[in-house]
């Protein structure tokens, strides 16, 4: 069973970066597919970036600004933000779902979150 703790959120004016940090407590690399999720208030959640076999993966609202990246030594996962809008403000939450060669199994194992909040 593996634990993520995430850091790395804050307020930031709109059309600046961000790096948030998913730190997961044991091996990551081949044996879990991670992904970044995101939560505001009234809204549903909704899975912003994932890595697995096949590559990487991006919610079209977020395409070209964020980059999802894992330091395999570090077992870390990371969200490069750029150009951040008002509207990326939420909780962000790093995700990992057991994973068998190319199968990605659910997401069963979750952060604490981080706020993001972006300011016009």
């Amino acid at each position: 069973q593996v634990q993520l703790v995430e850091s790395g959120g804050g307020s930031v004016q709109a059309g600046g970066p961000l790096r948030l940090s998913c730190a997961a407590s044991t091996y990551i690399y081949g044996t879990y597919c991670m992904a970044w999720f995101r939560q505001a208030p009234g809204k549903e959640r909704e899975r912003v970036a994932s890595v697995n076999h096949y590559g990487t993966t991006y919610a079209d609202s977020v395409k070209g600004r964020f980059t999802i990246s894992q330091d395999n030594a570090k077992n870390t996962l990371y969200l490069h933000m750029n150009s951040l809008k008002p509207e990326d403000t939420a909780t962000y939450y790093c995700a990992a779902g057991r994973r068998s060669g190319s199968v990605c199994f659910a997401y069963n194992y979750w952060g604490q979150g981080t706020q993001v909040t972006v300011s016009s």
